[in-house]
Order: C-alpha cells, then sequence, then structure tokens
C-alpha cells in the first residue's frame, strides 16, 4: 500500500525567489505602460484629425450642391463645436 501523507522536514532550505530581473511580468507591466501612454497621445490625435476631416468631409459634400442658408448656418456651427471640442481635449 502506498503512503497517503508524506513527511517534509520543515528545516530543509527553501527554493530562492526568483531574481526581480527575470521576471517576466515586470517586463510586461512596462511595456504595456508604455504602450498605454502612446495609445492615448495616438487616439487623442486620431480624434482630433476625425473630428477635423469629418467638418471638411461634410463641407465637401454640402457646398457643391447649392446649399441652404440652413445648411450653411449648421456646418458653421458644426464646425465651431469642432473646434470647441478639440481645444477643450487638448487642455487636458
Amino acid at each position: 500500500m502506498a503512503p497517503q501523507f508524506e513527511v517534509i522536514d520543515n528545516d530543509a532550505p527553501n527554493n530562492p525567489p526568483a531574481a526581480a530581473e527575470s521576471d517576466p511580468s515586470k517586463f510586461v507591466d512596462v511595456l504595456l505602460a508604455i504602450f498605454s501612454q502612446k495609445t492615448a497621445v495616438m487616439v487623442s490625435g486620431f480624434y482630433s484629425l476625425l473630428t477635423v476631416a469629418s467638418v471638411f468631409w461634410l463641407s465637401y459634400v454640402i457646398i457643391p450642391n447649392n446649399p441652404s442658408v440652413y445648411q450653411l448656418v449648421g456646418l458653421g456651427g458644426y464646425a465651431s463645436f469642432v473646434i470647441a471640442v478639440n481645444i477643450i481635449v487638448r487642455r487636458k
């Protein structure tokens, strides 16, 4: 019959913990921190580019087709809103 329990000597030295330099999770944490910072900068730049591009696209679609006064006022209001939002986003 095989023994069900095994006696472990408490006086035996434990294995030394792995060195912090060889811990891959620290390396992954540093990479994620760098990646998240660069991603945040890229997304904020992409947001500004996307909003300004939407103003240009709407201008390209509306202006050549004999726009009404309401369409031009709406386009100007939207462009002003986009500029204000981009200024607010850049201040943070």
